[in-house]
């Protein structure tokens, strides 16, 4: 049991893209790693019994308060942590892109340099 706690909130509870209303059933039931179906029933049931209002403003608080889920699957932590940084403080997050898109153009940069200077037409010659 206790490796099913540390798996699942190093995941993170998150809307789910999949849901069908905004996703906050299918991301609490994935996080608990319950039933679907049964997490909606529940839901159905405190529907009926507590009334519409109440449990209807809890549901779209909580898809207020919910990151959604990844697009793509954090396996890393310095994924999770460019995602949280992303969810939490969107102009640090583009920042961030731009000097890894700096980095990699001027790499790019220094290739090209390589390859486009003579030194580099001779040795292919004389290498032929």
């Amino acid at each position: 049991m206790k490796k099913w706690m540390n798996r699942s909130f190093k995941r993170g509870l998150y809307r789910s893209r999949n849901g069908i209303i905004l996703g906050v059933i299918r991301g609490i039931a994935e996080y608990f790693d319950f039933s679907v179906f049964w997490a909606r029933f529940i839901t159905v049931i405190l529907l009926l019994f507590s009334g519409f209002w109440p449990v209807t403003g809890l549901y779209f608080l909580a898809a207020l308060i919910m990151k959604p889920a990844p697009v793509l699957r954090i396996d890393s932590d310095d994924a999770h942590d460019f995602y949280d940084s992303y969810v939490h403080s969107r102009p640090r997050a583009v920042d961030r892109l731009k000097r890894r898109y700096d980095h990699v153009e001027q790499r790019i940069r220094r290739m090209e340099d390589a390859v486009t200077s003579r030194d580099y037409d001779w040795k292919a010659r004389f290498d032929a």
